[in-house]
């Protein structure tokens, strides 16, 4: 991988080494793989350095990388966020498993207690629908015809003989 170094800034204020530098890759590189190579070009600890993204473009082989360089690793992790879970233990740490399963004791035979039965509310009765006659489609009401024609007449653009 080729780098080149973009910008590099001194803060003072976190006692740290700001860097933003392109890498000319085939695939994303991880962040193991950039720490290692930050690691050799700056000369310092693996411990000592954070990624603060790798951004890439799409049908680019170039990516950007903004890191962060610190004195040592106290400095680091009093300035850095922590990370809500880690992966890996921390040494010293014994690794956390789920319990092992702790056998049953023979328990006393007990009778099954039956479940309280919950009172179900007593079904809407429906009021019957009584049939109704329909009229056929040919035999509608003159009165009908006569109001769809009086709103076919009101929409039509042209101006009718009628005054109101």
């Amino acid at each position: 991988m080729e780098i080149k170094i973009i910008q590099e800034n001194q803060n003072p204020l976190f006692n740290r080494k700001e860097i933003k530098f392109n890498v000319e890759a085939e695939v994303t590189p991880s962040e193991k793989e950039i720490i290692e190579l930050i690691a050799q070009k700056f000369s310092s600890q693996p411990e000592n350095i954070s990624i603060k993204g790798i951004h890439g473009r799409f049908g680019s082989k170039t990516f950007t990388i903004n890191a962060n360089i610190y004195d040592s690793p106290e400095e680091k992790q009093a300035v850095e966020q922590k990370k809500k879970k880690s992966a890996e233990p921390k040494e010293g740490e014994a690794p956390t498993e789920a319990p092992a399963e702790i056998p049953a004791q023979e328990a006393p035979a007990t009778e099954p207690v039956p479940k309280p039965v919950a009172e179900t509310p007593a079904p809407v009765e429906k009021p019957s629908e009584e049939p109704t006659e329909q009229k056929p489609a040919d035999a509608e009401d003159n009165n009908t015809n006569d109001e769809k024609n009086d709103l076919d007449n009101k929409n039509n653009d042209e101006p009718s003989g009628e005054t109101n």
